[in-house]
């Protein structure tokens, strides 16, 4: 059952909130201010993987845009036993010529680090990305 909540906002934010929710892909109000809401929570409780502290468990994404050739690194990465790898994926990219891996894990803020600088530093890989995934104490797995 749904609950409304209401506050109050100057006009300046309150004029460009609907701009604002648009130019973010959403097409639901209600949406958009509670997936704003949860991330600024688990932003301000858990900040960016950089300022985690090092034991801090982290599960999300590591997207990888890449050339070929550097297929090795990557198993080194995905076998190491510093990330629990859990699915990994490959895409060749044909419109901007890129392959692209997914690596979904969990493991400690500093694995994680250690893992992305290693992944920069490595010729041909065009960017690497990471995607927390939310924090919550009860859901469906």
């Amino acid at each position: 059952m749904s609950q409304i909540i209401s506050f109050s906002a100057d006009k300046s934010f309150s004029e460009g909130l609907e701009s604002l929710i648009e130019k973010s892909g959403y097409h639901n109000r209600s949406k958009f201010l509670r997936d704003a809401a949860l991330h600024f929570a688990e932003m301000q409780q858990r900040g960016e993987l950089a300022q985690m502290k090092d034991e801090d468990i982290v599960e999300g994404h590591l997207v990888i845009y890449y050339q070929h050739g550097i297929e090795h690194k990557l198993m080194e990465i995905r076998h190491s036993n510093n990330l629990e790898v859990s699915s990994y994926s490959h895409s060749c990219l044909n419109h901007s010529h890129t392959c692209v891996d997914v690596l979904h894990a969990i493991g400690s803020a500093v694995h994680y680090r250690a893992a992305i600088e290693q992944l920069q530093n490595i010729p041909n890989v065009d960017k690497v990305s990471f995607i927390s995934a939310p924090m919550r104490d009860s859901g469906c797995c």
